[in-house]
């Protein structure tokens, strides 16, 4: 049950994903989280810098989707502005949720990576339904109360990484 809980590698930020280190590993497409990943929790700005990465993202050829609890019309708002699909009110860490954005991309699960700031619902689901998982970490500390009770136990279960990306099948220990 442990291992379902680790990540396969650590960053940051979304904004300091290794894209063509991804590429290599035949990534092709991202389920993001939103809040504290993409945005700030429970906001619909979205930071410049987060809005032009998603260009060059799309740009490259990489496809994208937002994969939320949350419900729609705030994802929505997000995800238009992004140019990109979204699912709302996903149930993660519930594999169903993840298994239909792979559908809407058109992509297989070895071909998509999670990025989420969350152990329990973003590794956990997509570690669950098979892909490479991506934990960095959140934008801001201002968050769910249920979030910050989850945070006490993820600290229990994975130790953060800090710094450059980093893939634990590169033989980095946890």
């Amino acid at each position: 049950m442990l291992e379902l809980l680790q990540p396969k590698a650590y960053a940051d930020s979304v904004l300091e994903l290794p894209l063509e280190e991804l590429r290599r590993k035949h990534i092709s497409a991202f389920i993001f989280d939103l809040d504290n990943t993409i945005t700030e929790w429970n906001s619909h700005h979205i930071d410049d810098q987060m809005e032009a990465w998603f260009v060059r993202l799309l740009a490259q050829g990489f496809q994208a989707c937002i994969l939320s609890n949350n419900g729609e019309r705030r994802i929505k708002s997000v995800a238009d502005r992004l140019g990109i699909p979204f699912i709302h009110r996903a149930a993660k860490p519930r594999r169903r949720a993840f298994r239909r954005a792979l559908y809407i991309m058109g992509v297989t699960a070895s071909q998509t990576a999670v990025v989420g700031d969350q152990v329990f619902t973003d590794i956990l689901g997509g570690n669950r339904a098979g892909l490479y998982t991506i934990l960095v970490k959140p934008i801001a500390s201002r968050e769910f109360i249920g979030t910050k009770i989850n945070r006490l136990l993820e600290k229990m279960v994975v130790k953060r990484r800090r710094g450059r990306f980093r893939g634990q099948e590169s033989g980095e220990s946890r």
